[in-house]
């Protein structure tokens, strides 16, 4: 797990032990007190966006070179929301640290009443391949804002984008106090066997399920930023053209490659017929009659990838409508959309993550939710209506992490919106104030003087009733003060 030097990033050619000699390093800075003050923790964020901006051009060769990224889309969806988070930290840092008094009662006027953020100690981050800047970095922001410590896992299948952030991080970031491990699931095996004081994950819920054993060892706390099959639910009167162009783009978007993508789509029958040659026409607008050719198109990450995307697609009993053409070698599948697939079909077995859109047919919006409400709660969930009675009852019958109405993706580019899953897509969330929240512990505290101990002797033995009394009084709801 470790570099050639104690100072550089850890490499998975070296050994355990420098690895537990570089968290042990990690837990004594972090006792020093040094991530503590709001001036070192708002150099580190502007030393990030430093390094995100001087090094842009090594960035979106990297992520090409990983994903074939269009600039674009890299610059979208990798660096715009990167640096909103680091502007947004970095704006509201000193106000999130400061404390929060609460409400007192009548025993309680006369103390300093408050909510202390503190920061939980050395924390680890272990982020995925198909946004590797991102939802590296994005975490790491939260960690430096609450005062943490951090060890950071970029993504081994994502190489380009690894081996880059550990160059860069050790260059532009204290140390003393961050750490970039790299490797595969031997060496992130290894990692989790050390004591953390927060874990953070984003992937997959089957590697989730091997975290939370890890975690469960040392009772650490985790956050599990996961995914699931995110429904698309198009419903009533609806401008068909729009929906379709914004359903292919939010799908589409790094070949499908996206945890918050539309997973499967649900309409009714009559939809369906309307939708299917809006869905044809927005992908020729968007990548021409020839995807394969067309530079906007991200490729599969991998061999293996591109492989189970294959046999998904080979099990399928849909009936292709769209695209379906592929390559190897290319690690290339055209955006593809299939109809007639039911609810048992193999691409409504696991998350597709890739730009396969299967179509489910719905008698009725009952039905749709009914569809919904069965299946593990997804991370989000897009709803497509003129009809605000249709949007507003999906959202109050069904559970997600997001809801996005008449769009897809876009409310994770917000900062103060949480960003999170619920159930099986995931525990805990992040982005803006949300992810200062993750990284620290609310501290309640009570600063109490010597006045008023003959109050307090109500609390003293002997036991009365009218003791009893008067503390009920003192304490109740009824006799709770506002700051």
């Amino acid at each position: 797990l470790s570099g050639p030097a104690p100072s550089g990033p850890l490499s998975p050619v070296g050994s355990y032990c420098q690895c537990d000699f570089r968290l042990k390093k990690l837990r004594a800075t972090f006792r020093s007190g040094i991530t503590v003050p709001e001036q070192f923790r708002r150099t580190q964020l502007n030393n990030l966006m430093a390094m995100v901006n001087e090094n842009e051009e090594q960035i979106l060769k990297a992520l090409h070179q990983d994903l074939a990224k269009p600039k674009f889309e890299a610059i979208l969806s990798e660096l715009v929301i990167l640096t909103n988070e680091l502007h947004y930290a970095i704006s509201n840092l000193r106000s999130w640290m400061q404390p929060e008094y609460v409400s007192k009662s009548l025993a309680t006027r006369f103390d300093d009443c408050f909510v202390q953020r503190e920061p939980l100690g050395v924390v680890l981050i272990i982020a995925p391949w198909n946004y590797p800047l991102q939802l590296l970095l994005l975490p790491l922001v939260g960690a430096i804002a609450a005062g943490n410590c951090a060890v950071i896992k970029p993504s081994e299948i994502s190489l380009a984008t690894e081996n880059l952030m550990a160059e860069l991080i050790p260059r532009y970031l204290s140390q003393d106090c961050y750490a970039v491990v790299r490797g595969g699931p031997e060496e992130t095996k290894a990692l989790l066997e050390n004591r953390f004081d927060h874990i953070f994950y984003t992937g997959s819920q089957s590697v989730a399920r091997s975290i939370l054993q890890a975690a469960s060892v040392h009772l650490t706390p985790v956050t599990l930023e996961l995914g699931g099959k995110c429904p698309g639910f198009i419903y009533g009167h609806v401008n068909i053209v729009a929906a379709a162009r914004r359903l292919v783009w939010a799908k589409f978007f790094n070949a499908g490659q996206s945890c918050v993508a539309p997973d499967y789509l649900l309409c009714t029958r009559a939809t369906q017929d309307t939708l299917v040659p809006a869905l044809r026409q927005a992908l020729e607008d968007f990548y021409g009659t020839n995807p394969q050719t067309c530079p906007d198109l991200s490729r599969i990450v991998s061999p293996r990838h591109w492989t189970r995307l294959m046999n998904l697609l080979g099990r399928s009993k849909g009936k292709v409508v769209v695209g379906g053409e592929s390559n190897e070698e290319d690690k290339y599948i055209a955006p593809t959309v299939l109809v007639d697939v039911t609810e048992d079909d193999a691409l409504m077995e696991e998350e597709i993550f890739g730009p396969i859109l299967p179509i489910i047919t719905v008698e009725s919006l009952e039905k749709g939710i009914e569809f919904i409400n069965c299946r593990e709660k997804p991370l989000a969930l897009y709803v497509f209506s003129d009809e605000s009675s249709v949007i507003n009852m999906v959202l109050e019958k069904t559970s997600s992490g997001g809801f996005v109405s008449n769009d897809g993706i876009i409310h994770m580019s917000l900062p103060g919106l949480p960003f999170g899953g619920v159930g099986g897509s995931g525990w805990g969330s992040y982005h803006g104030r949300w992810g200062f929240e993750t990284f620290s512990h609310r501290k309640a505290c009570m600063l109490r003087g010597w006045a008023l101990e003959r109050l307090n002797g109500l609390r003293y033995p002997p036991y009365r009733d009218d003791k009893l009394g008067w503390l009920r009084w003192t304490l109740g709801c009824t006799s709770m003060l506002r700051c």
